[in-house]
């Protein structure tokens, strides 16, 4: 009943030619999600990259290597999984650019 009524009342606001929806800043948000996405990411990659300098100084240089000891040493990636190669390959990507 309420979804009916609230269609009903936006085709109404619709016809009179009402602008519905927020799209005049709608750039802007998606240039601060971007910019906040990527500043964690890079605070991540910061904190992480000792981690794996320590596993490359161990002896282990491939990239699968890397992310076993990681994942042995329960060392959680940025959104709390476990590591696989493309992981570790994207942090010292990440930090190649960004340094």
């Amino acid at each position: 009943m309420d979804t009916e009524r609230t269609r009903a009342a936006l085709a109404i606001r619709k016809g009179q030619g009402a602008q519905l929806g927020n799209r005049t800043n709608l750039a802007a948000a998606q240039a601060t999600g971007s910019a906040r996405t990527a500043a964690a990411a890079l605070r991540f990659a910061q904190n992480t990259t000792p981690l794996i300098e320590q596993v490359r100084a161990s002896g282990v240089t491939s990239l699968r290597g890397i992310a076993s000891i990681l994942n042995a040493r329960g060392v959680r990636t940025a959104r709390g999984g476990k590591w696989a190669a493309m992981q570790v390959g994207a942090v010292l990507r990440r930090m190649e650019v960004d340094c």
